[in-house]
């Protein structure tokens, strides 16, 4: 009893309460075990229920609108969620599952109001607490679970897109590569991921301005945006790079398909002034000749996990640079050996 009163006085809403409080809050709280991989809740569900970590940790998911699921949060020992649907009758906004094998506290609409009733003084100090730190978790408009409870669908869209080119961003690319690459391994299927740089593209700042750079990188996209499947994630990694992530596709079909991206890009003027940012048309600019450099690497030749798989594609995409660029570079069977090439070389 004294070890469970010692761990609630160090949750941030339970940390105006006495030690004869707390034990009275004891009584309307209940445990839950959850194994691992167990979902708590989905996303939908009607709410009711506030939960404190005991042990373990629990991981905060959404799904996205191609069908995805991206993690946006995690809680582990002492952290609570779940306070607000205690007193709205909303559904869930997110998945949690148990990322380990877990313990919770958890206290229901019910519990919390018969709580009201027998110790009002206490209940009292528990909502200050909980209304305090539910104002601050809102406040924090740079925290991804907070723009999801205030603004939903249009934020979750904001959070994970690049609002330059519109494609995905590295928070999602993080998040999306450890997801494919789980299911190739798990299907035993293949999985490509390609890291693409545009060329000489600090030249294009300095000589031209950043907002014709902008507008290259925007005329760029909307090629690998109109070559790429629907089932390919295109991201921008940052500033001129990209990241391609191509499920079931092992590195010959990879690399042609790079191939038909780099052939487009050499052969098109950039920036293309139909290309739009939002809704209106970019002013006209210089029409440039841009190349790309690619670095490609495959599961399960090149890689066994998603660092080493990313790691390969960045080798390739240097040694494409050091090539002469204007090339797709496929990495070696095994990382420690050479990188092998495949080229369509251009003058740069």
């Amino acid at each position: 009893m004294s070890e469970s009163i010692d761990f609630l006085k160090n949750v941030r809403i339970f940390r105006d309460l006495t030690d004869e409080e707390i034990q009275g809050l004891l009584e309307v709280l209940h445990p839950r075990e959850l194994k691992k991989g167990e979902i708590l809740f989905k996303e939908g569900d009607p709410g009711g229920e506030l939960f404190v970590v005991d042990s373990g940790a629990l991981g905060i998911a959404v799904t996205l609108d191609d069908g995805k699921n991206l993690e946006i949060a995690e809680f582990t020992r002492g952290d609570f969620f779940g306070e607000m649907s205690i007193f709205e009758e909303e559904s869930r906004s997110a998945t949690c599952y148990a990322k380990s094998r877990s313990r919770l506290m958890a206290m229901n609409e019910r519990e919390f109001f018969q709580l009201v009733e027998s110790n009002p003084a206490s209940a009292g100090k528990v909502m200050t607490r909980m209304l305090a730190v539910t104002r601050r978790r809102l406040e924090d408009t740079g925290g991804f679970l907070s723009d999801m409870v205030q603004w939903g669908e249009e934020a979750r869209r904001r959070a994970i897109t690049d609002p330059l080119t519109g494609l995905y961003n590295r928070r999602y690319l993080e998040e999306a590569l450890e997801e494919y690459f789980m299911k190739a391994r798990d299907g035993s299927k293949p999985l490509s991921v390609v890291m693409l740089d545009l060329d000489h593209f600090r030249e294009i700042n300095e000589k031209y301005s950043e907002k014709v750079g902008d507008r290259v990188i925007v005329s760029a996209a909307e090629i690998y945006r109109r070559y790429l499947r629907p089932t390919d994630v295109a991201a921008r990694y940052g500033g001129d790079e990209f990241t391609f992530i191509l499920p079931d596709t092992d590195s010959l079909t990879a690399c042609s398909l790079m191939e038909d991206i780099r052939r487009a890009v050499e052969e098109s003027n950039l920036p293309d002034e139909s290309a739009r940012t939002g809704a209106a048309k970019v002013r006209k600019s210089p029409t440039l000749r841009v190349t790309t450099s690619q670095g490609l690497a495959c599961f399960p030749d090149h890689a066994s996990n998603p660092k080493t798989l990313r790691e390969a594609a960045d080798s390739a995409l240097y040694r494409a640079k050091e090539s002469g660029r204007n090339r797709v570079v496929v990495a070696s069977p095994t990382t420690s050996s050479k990188d092998s090439t495949t080229t369509q070389k251009g003058n740069t």
